[in-house]
């Protein structure tokens, strides 16, 4: 018995277990009241940090511009992409069983896994725009109309889910009658992998098919752009003109480093001695803490978004001192 509150279901010749367990993020009774608390302030301040870049960019006509519609798109990306593992994750701290049944486990995969390859092709799309209104001012407006601008969210989304559609329908075709425990708090394609009875080399040749036509795709349309930008950059005779230039793709590229660098560590690391702990410690850092790093790092790096938030606050102000 690899579990409690075990069934099961058929799947060709093969028995599958209809409901998954989370181990979840420790293995300490004690532990789960602070971490609960820890981590729903955690998600409660990426609502509102990413509600509030929304909004200033919203009601705020000087950021009706094509990089702050991309940012806006990466906000609610977040929003969607923390909703999709922490409720739940909150919600087993008091779970005594954590059981997940496999219809649910697989439609939680597709939804992560859209919102990560959403936000990697939106990265693209805002860095071509960095590399517009560095390295070609004078046509900033012409090249970056807000038609050809939507058009890139609009793809960006659209490639998103029709990624994560493959990788989900290719998961259709696994079985699964052996151990049915998750290490962590949410469904994984790797994790499935472990789990299934079916020999996965399809489902690991698509990845790596996809990953290399479309991942990289997205992965060149990021970097390559800064190259041109830093040679461009680098022409400025003036210090002054140099951090002007760099100061409007620091906090992109800052953003870019910590995605990738948290996405590279959680797939492409050697499978670590302690897997268990590193594996969920990681996981936490991609699926929570990330969502949370953007709104910050925009607010502290952002001169545009300090001021929308300063004029922000004084029509707030103003609206309370007239209504009082």
């Amino acid at each position: 018995m690899y579990g409690i509150h075990k069934s099961q279901m058929m799947l060709g010749n093969h028995t599958t277990p209809f409901e998954f367990i989370f181990l979840g993020l420790s293995n300490v009774p004690s532990a789960g009241l602070p971490l609960f608390v820890l981590f729903l302030l955690i998600y409660l301040m990426t609502l509102v940090g990413n509600l509030l870049i929304l909004l200033m960019i919203c009601t705020d006509s000087h950021l009706h511009t094509p990089m702050y519609m991309f940012l806006s798109n990466l906000a609610g990306l977040d929003i969607f992409y923390s909703t999709v593992t922490s409720p739940r994750m909150l919600s087993d701290f008091f779970s005594k069983t954590k059981t997940i049944t496999l219809p649910v486990c697989i439609t939680q995969f597709f939804f992560f896994f859209s919102f990560i390859c959403i936000e990697l092709y939106l990265l693209a799309a805002m860095s071509y725009d960095r590399y517009v209104a560095i390295c070609h001012p004078l046509h900033y407006i012409q090249i970056m109309h807000p038609k050809f601008c939507a058009m890139m969210v609009s793809v960006a989304w659209a490639g998103g889910f029709l990624t994560s559609l493959i990788h989900t329908l290719c998961t259709l075709r696994l079985t699964f009658c052996g151990p049915n425990l998750i290490q962590g708090f949410f469904c994984d394609l790797p994790q499935l992998f472990a789990l299934s009875c079916t020999n996965t080399f399809v489902n690991v040749l698509v990845m790596f098919l996809v990953g290399i036509f479309m991942g990289s795709g997205a992965l060149g349309i990021t970097f390559v752009p800064y190259i041109h930008i830093f040679r461009t950059i680098k022409k400025i005779k003036t210090w002054r003109g140099k951090l002007k230039a760099f100061s409007t793709c620091a906090s992109h590229l800052t953003v870019v480093f910590v995605f990738y660098g948290t996405l590279i560590f959680t797939y492409l690391r050697p499978t670590p001695r302690n897997g268990f702990s590193e594996d969920r410690l990681v996981s936490v850092v991609y699926t929570v803490v990330t969502p949370i790093l953007n709104p910050i790092i925009y607010s502290l790096r952002n001169k545009d978004l300090k001021e929308a938030f300063r004029r922000t606050a004084r029509k707030i102000g103003f609206l309370r001192y007239n209504t009082s």
